[in-house]
């Protein structure tokens, strides 16, 4: 293979994991107050991440269908990892892998379990759920930003 053709590979290659990453960002409503808003209907079982900016500092929730079809939240970043600033996680079949340690964790333990190295939940008494959607207030996102402070923000 030419020089040109291996180079114009790895572009392609590039481009598509690109794209790949792109469709799994999704896409949230911040409100007057700063609340973030996730759409019910946009909600699957293939991980959304809804990245989010407070007083300067990057933040991401990842949303999920689960398979009691309720809508599963937590901060994409880990529990363990999360001074690193690569412990933010990505999906992988029915799993979200750390980018720090490697660590696999089941997309049906989004919100459900806590310690160890999983992503860090968002649960019932720090949102609000409805048939329309997911709201995580602001002043929550406020205090939890101190998580994502060396966090490398992911380029969609």
């Amino acid at each position: 293979m030419s020089r040109h053709s291996v180079k114009w590979f790895s572009v392609m290659i590039v481009s598509a994991a690109a794209v790949l990453v792109m469709s799994a960002a999704g896409y949230a409503e911040i409100r007057e107050n700063g609340d973030l808003f996730i759409p019910a209907d946009e909600v699957t079982e293939t991980a959304r991440f809804y990245p989010v900016t407070v007083e300067g500092t990057d933040m991401e929730i990842l949303a999920v269908r689960a398979p009691d079809g309720s809508i599963r939240t937590a901060f994409n970043t880990c529990q363990v990892c999360y001074a690193s600033g690569r412990g933010y996680y990505v999906q992988d079949g029915g799993y979200l892998i750390c980018q720090n340690c490697g660590n696999r964790f089941s997309m049906g333990d989004v919100e459900v379990t806590r310690g160890g190295c999983n992503p860090v939940p968002i649960t019932k008494q720090y949102k609000s759920a409805d048939d329309l959607g997911v709201t995580v207030p602001y002043d929550f996102l406020k205090r939890a930003k101190v998580i994502f402070a060396s966090w490398k923000v992911r380029s969609y």
